[in-house]
């Protein structure tokens, strides 16, 4: 996978950026370091061409999520992550997520698959339309998520559905909302604060 890393202060986060569908590596280093200027920033690129629009799983159409291609891409995913970890000698404990749209969807996998390895994270605008049956406790995850009250592509229901989901399983998530999809400076100050 394409990847960016840049190193931080010892003992700082480790921020895993995941990016929106069309974005690359670079799409959330500029927020990365608005969150934590002293921390390691990794931007890893999604394996998935859509329309020549990176994304990290394929979907079947808007909104509808390919779930065999998510359980595999997330794997891959997990294993590169665990890859960096070691070839830059990074502390995991330190590893907090950062995802955006498509980026924010399969970290709610990362979450929920590896709940043992990714326990705090940042969600901007996530959606998870796909059936849940296993009820593990995340009781150690925390998580802060943006949703838009007028998002065209998220509706409300689904982003309190992402709500529901961690809280069923003891997650702490505080959920802020915004307005439409995009990614805003606001938000992005009330994650920053959310993470002191």
């Amino acid at each position: 996978m394409e990847y960016m890393i840049k190193k931080g202060v010892e003992d700082a986060p480790v921020f895993i950026l995941l990016h929106g569908t069309g974005g690359t590596e670079e799409s959330l280093l500029d927020v990365g370091k608005v969150l934590d200027e002293e921390a390691t920033l990794i931007g890893i690129r999604g394996n998935i061409l859509e329309g020549g629009y990176p994304r990290y799983f394929k979907r079947l159409e808007e909104g509808v999520f390919d779930v065999e291609d998510l359980n595999n891409r997330t794997i891959e995913l997990h294993e590169f992550i665990q890859t960096l970890v070691e070839r830059y000698d990074l502390n995991s404990e330190k590893i907090v997520l950062i995802g955006y749209s498509n980026g924010a969807n399969i970290g709610i996998k990362l979450f929920l698959d590896y709940p043992t390895i990714y326990q705090k994270g940042i969600l901007f605008h996530p959606m998870y339309p796909v059936e849940i049956t296993d009820t593990q406790d995340l009781s150690q995850t925390k998580i802060f998520t943006t949703m838009g009250k007028m998002d065209p592509i998220v509706t409300v229901e689904q982003s309190e559905h992402v709500l529901q989901l961690f809280r069923e399983r003891k997650a702490e998530i505080t959920g802020e909302w915004t307005q439409g999809h995009q990614l805003t400076y606001p938000e992005i100050l009330k994650a920053k604060e959310w993470l002191a």
